[in-house]
């Protein structure tokens, strides 16, 4: 199967036939390395019409198609062979844990995750700890903290003297991950507890200049809208600063896939991820802080007070 002159208007359909019956497809396309400029572009050679894409068009259809792009095979001049290979449904999504405490425990698919070697997530991250000034930082809360990942970050991007005058509080609801994140953070400026962030007044943990919550206010369990407004009013200092991360991905066969699956929808659907970022935004901006929102398969808030 060449693909040369074909359109992806032609192309997708017969990928997406293909692989209703196989595990694995491949086909011919003109080398990208031998083009630049945009998709869709003609290139003549050797009297031979071909349309130009580079490899990240078909790393996007791949990942469309719930694909693996395998390594590019060099044939015959001027084409290169491409293989798609469909994921493997596991997914933590799909977790029946034996205690809803623990479907993101250390047993867990989800704790196999490491979303800081992915660059769509540790890139505009880094870009919110920068916004925020984290270095500037004194206490700093992570809701929904598991493992530790974001402090991880922080602990490896700030001087050791200002790091060790932070003090850093994680919450999480599963006992495990806590157990695991306090073995990687034994230092003493370091505070985790096991316990439901609905119940977080029962801690008395006063105020913080830094609130970072990625992924976990939007969970079912939380009625997020008042929740939020509960943190920013009781739980903030007057010169605080926000980092929420909002999912707008699933994870399928280790990969991190584009699009966050709704309710109902056979398709990606982001009306309830966009409601909940607008909000947070329109709050925030009440509150006199300057509010950015940034990010691909996370949606990244970043807010800092005006004037202060």
């Amino acid at each position: 199967m060449i693909f040369s002159h074909h359109t992806m208007q032609e192309i997708l359909p017969i990928l997406q036939n293909r692989l209703k019956t196989k595990e694995t497809v491949s086909f011919k396309i003109l080398d990208p390395d031998l083009g630049e400029g945009y998709a869709g572009e003609k290139i003549i050679i050797k009297d031979q019409s071909y349309i130009y894409r580079g490899y990240k068009a078909w790393t996007d259809l791949a990942e469309i198609l719930k694909c693996r792009m395998l390594t590019p095979q060099k044939c015959e001049e001027p084409l290169v062979t491409l293989r798609f290979k469909k994921m493997e449904e596991d997914s933590f999504h799909s977790d029946t844990p034996k205690s809803k405490e623990e479907k993101y425990g250390a047993d867990s698919h989800f704790f196999q995750i490491n979303k800081m070697e992915e660059p769509a997530f540790l890139y505009y991250y880094q870009q919110a700890l920068e916004n925020v000034k984290v270095g500037d930082r004194k206490q700093i809360l992570n809701l929904g903290v598991n493992r530790g990942d974001e402090f991880e970050v922080i602990r490896k991007q700030l001087n050791i003297k200002k790091y060790e005058k932070m003090e850093f509080i994680g919450i999480d609801h599963s006992q495990s991950a806590i157990e695991y994140a306090r073995h990687i953070f034994p230092e003493n400026n370091f505070t985790f507890y096991a316990h439901d962030i609905n119940d977080i007044e029962s801690l008395r943990l006063g105020r913080f200049d830094l609130l970072i919550s990625i992924g976990t206010l939007q969970s079912p369990s939380i009625n997020f809208k008042p929740f939020f407004m509960s943190l920013v009013q009781n739980f903030l200092k007057k010169d605080s600063a926000v980092i929420l991360g909002f999912p707008n991905c699933r994870w399928i066969g280790g990969e991190m896939i584009y699009g966050a699956k709704a309710p109902n929808y056979a398709m990606s659907e982001m009306s309830l991820l966009f409601n909940d970022v607008i909000f947070c935004k329109k709050y925030l901006q009440q509150k006199k802080y300057r509010v950015t929102i940034t990010g691909k398969q996370y949606i990244f808030l970043t807010a800092t007070k005006i004037g202060l």
